[in-house]
């Protein structure tokens, strides 16, 4: 009788702090609107701005997603006091009052930063492909493996099918060939 208890308590504590985290699929249903709106007050391709958030947010079950909403691991000028596990730790990451406002700061950051601002110049919102070698190429990530991440994300998950071609105002059906 003991262990068919503790059977199910453990059973029912796994489908509880399972329950609690994000999908790769619930992730892009909750902010698939958030990051179109994005694309078109700044021209960030909808991919990019979800793509990146899945990879730098674990999907948004990071610490850093979950206790400061922020899902691009973007620092700010002022430290923070989060806690933890009861603990309060202070970090040097920004907070945003939503996730919207995360994806908003990661739009400004490429579009007004003097690093990245070229490249929404040069590319449209439907080139995800050069987004994503372009923001590894001015110095986004360290790891030479992000853009090629990033990009298996937005493959996997389709998440090309968000981004506007400007010649037909349509979303993109078919994945780009670069």
């Amino acid at each position: 009788m003991k262990k068919l208890l503790l059977v199910t308590l453990f059973g029912a504590s796994a489908l509880i702090v399972s329950a609690q985290k994000n999908t790769p699929q619930s992730y892009i249903q909750k902010f698939k609107e958030d990051a179109i709106r994005i694309m078109h007050e700044t021209g960030v391709p909808a991919s990019i701005v979800l793509g990146v958030a899945m990879h730098e947010s674990a999907c948004g079950n990071s610490m850093l997603a979950q206790s400061l909403n922020n899902q691009f691991g973007v620092k700010g000028s002022s430290g923070t006091t989060i806690v933890h596990h009861n603990k309060k730790i202070h970090t040097a990451y920004k907070q945003y009052p939503s996730v919207y406002d995360s994806f908003q700061d990661f739009a400004r950051i490429m579009t007004e930063r003097r690093e990245f601002s070229a490249m929404s110049l040069s590319l449209t919102h439907f080139d995800y492909q050069g987004w994503a070698h372009g923001i590894q190429k001015r110095g986004y990530a360290s790891s030479h493996l992000w853009a090629s991440q990033v990009l298996g994300i937005i493959k996997k998950y389709q998440l090309y099918s968000f981004d506007e071609n400007p010649a037909t105002g349509q979303p993109q059906l078919a994945q780009n060939t670069k």
